[in-house]
């Protein structure tokens, strides 16, 4: 996702629990002579002079010009990402029957939610209304108070444990790539036994230097490449898997999914791990569809008329029914392909020795997705942070580096960014070497995101604005669906917690081997 490659749209997040900013920042012209800041707690009111303009939209900001096929390619980019890697390991814990259930169920409750989310967009009225330019911006204009600053811990938690999960799943498709090119030298006879965290020290020296971007404005071409390389890798595992089941001449896997006293490379199956794996395979499965997070700066492209609210239910139809066919098919593909002995990457399923060249460059492809999925969806987070600390120490500056000499060009180094972003890399990368358990840190994390921000928060929000009265039809329904997903969440993250608990006991921290 890129949960989802999560691949976010620039400038989002920009104005994160900041209720002062100015919201011509979003553009590089003056879009009024005569304003000069957008008042976000004034009433909404139409703009005169820009209006009826061709150039600017009602808010002073430039033309939006955003249609259901653009946004609809916005959700797929974004949600169409590593979590795809895991779901034919999640079908294969809950079986035939079970597996493609779930994951239509949670497609579901996804574009439900959505719609709802949709209507948040604008306070008031649908068509006229204030916008609400990021999810913070609607969570705190319709429910305010604490919420706003849980809903902001929640996320960027999120966003910190997606860079974790990164670059766990990047390690290992490095590792992929040297162990493919190992057995094909050897003929297959040497293990190729080696330790990831090499490997991701090497990710995380990558990103350090990534990381000194600024913001989103210079990241765009980063997400336009991971969003290829999502595609790349996604349709070559589907396509192995297909190959994979033509070679077997039969489909395997059963109704019920693995089964208790199987023998797997974890060890044979108990009752108890029977539950723990169908629980964090609810997790996983909610890793690979939430998108929540990035709907309303998705929405807030699309150009009115009609409603952007119209719109984006059309544009959520569209995409969540692609994904979903999209995740069926690798799901299932990887689950006929190898049973119960699904692996946690499909990628790395397919053995090193034959098709190799083709299995390198899908690994490659998921290296290079996360390098920019990794700045998307940090991004935020270092905002938020440079944000809350110019605000503290507002004399810090930036100073000129000035390369290839005296008449070279310069660029903008800023101390506190330097250090905080280099920091954060090398905490994501300790945890990483710490945790290198990707399907367990991929279950927590759609666990920890599915139901907060795709299910609660859109959910409160629209029985606020709609001024849905307590204990009516619509509150009572929309309440339970919330008490489910709670359910379905805790269930998963218990599983997830299990899962590293399981994986804890024959692991040595910073001694892990493939």
């Amino acid at each position: 996702m890129l949960p989802r490659s999560r691949t976010l749209p620039t400038r989002i997040h920009d104005s994160t629990l900041d209720p002062d900013r100015d919201a011509r920042r979003y553009l590089q012209v003056e879009a009024q002579p005569i304003t000069s800041k957008i008042d976000e707690d004034a009433p909404a009111v139409e703009n005169t002079t820009t209006g009826g303009s061709k150039c600017f939209d009602d808010d002073g900001r430039l033309k939006r010009t955003g249609t259901v096929w653009t946004a609809s390619s916005h959700i797929i980019t974004a949600v169409i990402g590593s979590g795809v890697l895991s779901l034919a390991w999640a079908i294969a814990q809950l079986g035939w029957l079970a597996g493609p259930a779930v994951m239509a169920l949670f497609a579901f409750v996804i574009f439900f939610t959505s719609n709802l989310l949709a209507d948040c967009y604008r306070t008031g009225d649908l068509a006229t209304g204030r916008r609400n330019y990021t999810y913070m911006d609607a969570v705190r204009a319709n429910l305010g108070g604490a919420k706003v600053k849980v809903c902001g811990a929640i996320q960027y938690l999120n966003l910190f444990g997606v860079a974790v999960g990164y670059t766990i799943a990047a390690s290992i498709s490095m590792m992929a790539i040297k162990r493919s090119n190992c057995f094909h030298a050897s003929g297959g006879k040497d293990p190729c036994h080696m330790s990831s965290n090499m490997y991701m020290i090497i990710f995380g020296i990558v990103q350090v230097f990534f990381s000194q971007i600024p913001d989103f404005d210079q990241v765009w071409w980063l997400s336009i490449v991971a969003a290829i390389m999502s595609f790349t890798y996604s349709i070559v595992g589907l396509s192995l898997g297909i190959a994979q089941v033509a070679q077997n001449k039969a489909f395997q896997g059963s109704i019920m999914g693995i089964s208790v006293g199987a023998v797997t490379k974890a060890g044979t199956v108990t009752p108890m791990q029977k539950i723990w794996r169908n629980l964090q395979a609810l997790g996983d499965i909610a890793f690979a569809y939430s998108y929540s997070i990035i709907l309303i700066e998705i929405q807030d492209t699309l150009r009115s008329p009609p409603p952007e609210t119209r719109t984006m239910r059309k544009a959520t139809l569209v995409s969540i029914s692609i994904t979903t066919a999209f995740y069926l098919l690798c799901g299932c593909a990887g689950y006929a392909a190898f049973g119960d002995d699904a692996p946690g990457n499909l990628l790395t399923g397919f053995g090193f020795y034959n098709p190799y060249w083709l299995l390198d460059i899908a690994n490659l492809a998921i290296v290079v997705h996360l390098v920019g999925a990794y700045q998307v969806y940090s991004q935020p987070l270092f905002a938020f942070v440079e944000k809350w600390a110019a605000r503290r120490w507002p004399k810090v500056e930036e100073y000129d580096l000035r390369l290839h000499g005296p008449n070279g060009h310069a660029c903008r180094v800023n101390a506190f960014r330097l250090v905080w972003r280099t920091c954060f890399v090398v905490l994501t990368t300790i945890v990483s070497m710490l945790l290198p358990f990707f399907n367990d840190v991929v279950g927590i994390l759609g666990a920890l995101g599915f139901w907060p921000l795709t299910v609660y928060f859109p959910v409160e929000m629209y029985i606020s604005h709609r001024k849905i009265r307590r204990w009516s039809t619509p509150w009572v329904g929309l309440q339970a669906l919330s008490l489910a997903c709670l359910v379905v969440s805790l269930a998963a993250a218990v599983g997830s917690i299990a899962g590293v608990v399981l994986d804890l006991k024959s692991y040595h921290p910073f001694r892990s081997t493939y």
